[in-house]
Formats: structure tokens, C-alpha cells, sequence
């Protein structure tokens, strides 16, 4: 049986967000306590880290802006939460032809959904499935009538949402909508294709969950009211998990007992940074430790001190939350790879290892800070300009003069490959990616939006 993921639905504005209450009825802004005890508006990017730092499997966007402007708004915000966040990002709304669709796709939404209570969503699935993938286009319904029209183009739709009283308000539940999947596609779920089907669901109301679960062939359930930065997910799978409900949770391949721990018991644990790979702090843990991590996703250890369990951020707010764990080759240290909140350090610093004893100098080679730098160059230039640049040169003779370039040099590798010579090769392609960087600097890209849209691929 599929796992069930727990999603987090979200309305957008333009460049404001809201949180759905009580069954898509209401939404409001989301607020979150701050280190001074104040209460603030969330940024909408935070926000949505937090809820996949917490447990939560994807982020459900609702598109409800009034104006073109305030369309235009809200798919920035939506590439500024795929920045931000590692977990598929499901959107829709203000959806009136393809470009849309692609617009959706290419913020950062893995799947976009169309609202079949309009029939230009509808008649809108074909071209969309075609272009972008079945997998990637979803119905949303409400009524029995968008059922039926989701139903007729089951061959062409990778999901369904379902976002209203089929689930939640009926005595029978399962007579309402007696199989989400099979009612869509007029097959049973061990047949070759059926579509993932999503529907709200309240996940504490367990006795009516154990029900309903496993009654639907449901592949995802919106959690309404527990949208809150610092609502537990972890612990409502766990919750689910144990009624029989298949859910996303953290499983180690290897049990402690396979472990090899020092004379005291312990594990030293290497921490990194999941996307700099900067280390971070070495700490310890036992076998209490190693479990709670495991079962809650944030990085939990013994304190050799004070001779207790800790989790690291419960008092400072500077949190770890598991990416990765991996084990050595003795079995006997432990490499973490995390999301660090805050600091690391106890002093403030980001990494514990801020005090270099010895130091030769040496060519730093990696290719993303090779790249960072020169963009770097390139952006000092824009700003202050300097006399005899050529980079200025460009930036004063404007896009059309860049464009001109970039596609002059993208001509010089053609022609360079064809020279049994590499190193020609490599001349051009540096010359073409210096012009490319001034292109990106013109038009307002940088380095991470290339590099996290490479990663989604």
C-alpha cells in the first residue's frame, strides 16, 4: 500500500500568504513566536521550510490573487519557497491557458493542479498532460459533476484532489466516495495506472482516519489547523502509523546493535551543513539518542557533561533536522548531514571549527565558488563602475549587446570542438560562460537559481 503524505495547503496573494483553517472554510496569516517572545508574520519561504523541517511532505498552493500584478507576485513567491525548501510543491489557481501551467512548472511546482469547476481547466488537461507529462497535471474537485469529468480523463491525469465533504462529512464515509481511485478510473487500484488521489482529512481524528484510510486508496491528506512553524508532523505519522496507516517516516537501515560504540556507549556523530557540506559540530550519541532522531528527525544527543539526552536547539532555537545519516566504514562514526537553524556553536558561530591553527595556502578549486566569485566580480562591476571595464562596456551597451555576444560565443564552442585541440575548447566555453554570467546579471539570475533548478531535474 502507497504511503500516505501529509500536506500542508497554502493560499498566496501576490507577495502575502494564509494558512487554511477548518476545512478550507477560512485562512489567515501565519504567525510565529520569535526568540524575544514576540509574535510576528512568517515569511511565506520560511514558513514552508519550517512545516518540511517538521515533518510535513508537501506544500499544497492555492493561487488567489485578483490582478495580473498580483499573479505575477505570487509566482515570485512561489520560486522563493522552492528555494527555500527541499519537499514537492503542488500549485494552482488563476490558471486561464498553457503558459500558465508552464509558468506553475517552472517556479518549482512538481504538479499543477487545474479547477475542474471551470470548463477551460477542463478542456485545458489534454495540451497540458501532453507538454508536461501526465504525472505532472492534477483535477481538483469538489462536486459530483467534476468527479465525472475528472473520471472521463483518467488516461490523462496523474492525480486528483479532493477538496471537500467527501471524506470528512458523512456518517458512512465510505459510501460517499466508496474509492477515490477507482471511481476516477474505473479500475481497481491493482490495475497498471491509477492516479495519486489526494483528500482533506483531519489526521488527529484517528478512529475516523483508521476508517476512511484505509477504505481510499488516498496517496496524500491535507492537514488543516495544524499549519502552525512548529506543529509536530513527525509525531501525527506516528500517530497514523500506528492505526495501520501508511505514512512517510524516517527508517534507519542500520539497527543500533550493528553499531560499534566506544568503551562508554557512545557514538561520535560528525555533523555537516546538507548543502555547503561545512562541518559543523562532533558530538555524541547513545542508543536512546540514535532512536529519537531516527523517529523524529531532529538531531538528538548525549550530553557527556551533563550526563543526559539532549535536543540540540530546544533551548537556543537552533535546531538540526535530519537530511542524511550515514555510517563509516568501522561502523563506529556517524556523518549527519543536516538543516542547521541558527548557529551550531554554542559562542554564536555558525560551525564549531571557526579557529584555524595552520593554514597553507592553496588553489580552492570548487567549481560553485569559482563560479560565485566571478559573479561576483561581474556584480561589483554593475554597481561601481569602473573606467576601461569591459564588463561595463556591456552592461552600458545593454541587452541586445549581451544577447549578441553570448550567441557569438555559444558559435566559437561549435567550431572549437571540431579542433582536435582541447584546450581550445575550454578557452571558449570560459569565454561563453563569462558572457553568460553577464546576461545573468543583467537580467537578475544568479548561480543558486541555475544550480537548484539543475538539482529538480
Amino acid at each position: 500500500m502507497k504511503n500516505r503524505e501529509l500536506i500542508v495547503p497554502i493560499c498566496i496573494k501576490g507577495s502575502e500568504y494564509f494558512v487554511y483553517k477548518s476545512g478550507f472554510d477560512a485562512f489567515e496569516p501565519e504567525t510565529a513566536e520569535r526568540e524575544n517572545g514576540t509574535e510576528e508574520s512568517m515569511d511565506a519561504a520560511e514558513f514552508a521550510a519550517s512545516c518540511e523541517n517538521h515533518g510535513a511532505d508537501a506544500l499544497l498552493i492555492f493561487d488567489c490573487s485578483d490582478t495580473d500584478a498580483e499573479h505575477d507576485r505570487s509566482i515570485s513567491l512561489i520560486k522563493k519557497i522552492s528555494r527555500a525548501t527541499d519537499f514537492p510543491l503542488y500549485g494552482g489557481g488563476n490558471i486561464k491557458r498553457l503558459e500558465d501551467v508552464k509558468k506553475l512548472i517552472y517556479a518549482g511546482c512538481r504538479k499543477v493542479f487545474l479547477n475542474y469547476a471551470k470548463d477551460s481547466n477542463v478542456e485545458l488537461t489534454a495540451e497540458a498532460s501532453s507538454r508536461f507529462g501526465r504525472e505532472r497535471i492534477l483535477a481538483c474537485i469538489k462536486t459530483e459533476e467534476e468527479r465525472n469529468a475528472a473520471a472521463a480523463h483518467a488516461g490523462i491525469l496523474g492525480g486528483v484532489l479532493i477538496i471537500d465533504a467527501f471524506l470528512t462529512q458523512s456518517e458512512q464515509p465510505k459510501q460517499v466516495f466508496p474509492s477515490a481511485a477507482e471511481a476516477v478510473t474505473g479500475q481497481s487500484p491493482e490495475d497498471s495506472f491509477v492516479p495519486d488521489v489526494y483528500g482533506f482529512l483531519d489526521p488527529f481524528e484517528l478512529s475516523l482516519a483508521s476508517e476512511v484510510l484505509t477504505g481510499y486508496h488516498l496517496s496524500g491528506i491535507f492537514c488543516d489547523d495544524f499549519t502552525a512553524p512548529d506543529f509536530d508532523f513527525m509525531e501525527t505519522k506516528h500517530a497514523l502509523l500506528a492505526k495501520g496507516i501508511p505514512v512517510n517516516t524516517y527508517e534507519s537501515s542500520l539497527a543500533w546493535d550493528e553499531i560499534r560504540t566506544g568503551n562508554d556507549g557512545l557514538l561520535p556523530v560528525v555533523v555537516q551543513d546538507y548543502r555547503t557540506l561545512d562541518v559543523l559540530m562532533v558530538a555524541y550519541m547513545n542508543e536512546e539518542a540514535y532512536n529519537l532522531t531516527i523517529r523524529t528527525g531532529r538531531m538528538t544527543y548525549y550530553s557527556r557533561s551533563r550526563q543526559e539526552i539532549w535536543v540540540k536547539g530546544l533551548t537556543s532555537g537552533h535546531f538540526q533536522y535530519v537530511r542524511e545519516l550515514a555510517i563509516d566504514c568501522d561502523n563506529d562514526t556517524l556523518l549527519a548531514r543536516v538543516v542547521q537553524i541558527g548557529a551550531a556553536c554554542h559562542t554564536g558561530n555558525r560551525s564549531c571549527f571557526y579557529r584555524p591553527i595552520l593554514k597553507k595556502e592553496y588553489d580552492a578549486t570548487n567549481p560553485m565558488k569559482v563560479f560565485e566569485d566571478v559573479y561576483a566580480v561581474i556584480e561589483d562591476r554593475k554597481i561601481h563602475p569602473k573606467e576601461g571595464s569591459y564588463t561595463n562596456y556591456l552592461f552600458d551597451k545593454g541587452l541586445d549587446k549581451i544577447l549578441k555576444k553570448v550567441g557569438e560565443e555559444a558559435t566559437e564552442i561549435i567550431i572549437a570542438a571540431k579542433n582536435p585541440d582541447p584546450e581550445e575548447l575550454v578557452y571558449e566555453i570560459s569565454d561563453f560562460l563569462y558572457h553568460a554570467m553577464v546576461l545573468m546579471s543583467e537580467r537578475g539570475v544568479t548561480w543558486e537559481d541555475i544550480t537548484e533548478e539543475l538539482a529538480k531535474r
